[in-house]
């Protein structure tokens, strides 16, 4: 097994625009950021992970994998008045799923989708008895 000590998602990206969207609209906040100018890339922290915005692209390669963001976020309802008060578009407002997990999607600009989830404190995924 490979001993992973970080990982990221990466996405390459209309850099100045994405910034606005995550960095402004969506609220992450700044790792690191490396290089200068509107080319510059931007890491964000994703709770234990991170996503870095590098290099460019206008649109997505054909015939490339479809990437989704996961969110998980301490209040979903929070969360979509936080969002729609920065101008972010709801895809789909909360809803609890039949498998429990409150889900709320959105898009960046690109068209990623990217769902917040709110992990109610009843659902096995915060409490397991017995273990």
């Amino acid at each position: 097994m490979v001993h992973v000590l970080s990982s990221r998602v990466l996405l390459p990206s209309d850099p100045e625009r994405s910034r606005d969207f995550y960095g402004r609209r969506l609220g992450l906040a700044v790792h690191r950021e490396f290089g200068t100018g509107p080319e510059r890339g931007t890491v964000y922290f994703l709770g234990g992970g991170f996503l870095e915005l590098s290099g460019r692209a206008e649109a997505a390669p054909a015939g490339s994998p479809d990437v989704r963001l996961w969110l998980q976020v301490e209040d979903a309802e929070a969360a979509r008045e936080e969002l729609t008060g920065r101008g972010v578009e709801i895809v789909r407002p909360p809803v609890k799923e039949p498998w429990g997990l409150i889900e709320m999607w959105i898009e960046d600009p690109d068209g990623t989708p990217i769902v917040l989830v709110e992990v109610p404190e009843e659902h096995p995924l915060r409490y397991r008895p017995g273990l």
